[in-house]
């Protein structure tokens, strides 16, 4: 059997298991309009979900309509947005981000990964991030947790988001590669830490290939 195939096929024992502990594993941004996902995505980097979630719902009400950001006065948008850190950037992009959508897509959200990435401030991992919960396609989001799980289970050898990205689609259900990775985020906070992780807990013990990662994290 060709190693590529094992692999997919340890890919797919893993969705199972996750499927299983996380039958439902929503987006942990809290948002009503794709375009406040977007933003929400852009103020996460380097920030805490939850922290994100307790800035937007003000933010949100200080801000009702994708007009209204594009609109915004910067200074003002700087300091609602600051808590969540690397604010001066992080207002501008969202700015630019909205006029954009505005003037070119006509406010709707574009659903390909190369629209995306025209938008300031959204990489890979948010454009992918949209591309799974807004539309549904199939997207991996290489973030931290996904990373260093997907290499501790063995379906990735790399380190670089990209990469790992290229690896998990290539192993991965494209049709659970949205869900596998919400599910990995809930997973690496649950169990599968980066230090002290509990893994006489953990579900997906018989597929780790490092099980002695553990304590040393």
């Amino acid at each position: 059997m060709k190693t590529n195939q094992k692999i997919q096929e340890k890919a797919v024992a893993v969705c199972d298991i996750l499927d299983t502990v996380y039958p439902e594993a929503p987006c942990s941004l809290t948002y009503d309009a794709p375009y406040q996902l977007m933003i929400a995505a852009r103020l996460s980097a380097q920030c805490t979900d939850a922290r994100v979630n307790i800035v937007t719902k003000t933010l949100f009400q200080q801000y009702p309509t994708l007009q209204s950001f594009a609109d915004a006065d910067l200074a003002q948008l700087e300091e609602a947005v600051r808590p969540c850190g690397f604010y001066r950037t992080k207002a501008k992009s969202i700015k630019e981000m909205c006029d954009r959508l505005l003037r070119v897509y006509g406010g709707v959200l574009p659903d390909t990964l190369e629209e995306l990435l025209t938008l300031s401030g959204i990489g890979r991992k948010t454009a992918n991030l949209l591309l799974g919960d807004i539309y549904g396609k199939p997207a991996v989001v290489a973030d931290t947790h996904c990373i260093r799980i997907s290499g501790r289970l063995g379906l990735s050898t790399k380190h670089q988001p990209e990469q790992v990205e290229a690896e998990l689609r290539a192993v991965l259900p494209p049709d659970r590669s949205s869900r596998y990775c919400h599910q990995i985020v809930q997973f690496g906070r649950d169990i599968c830490r980066a230090r002290n992780p509990l893994c006489a807990e953990c579900p997906l013990q018989g597929l780790c290939v490092a099980p002695s990662f553990t304590k040393k994290g």
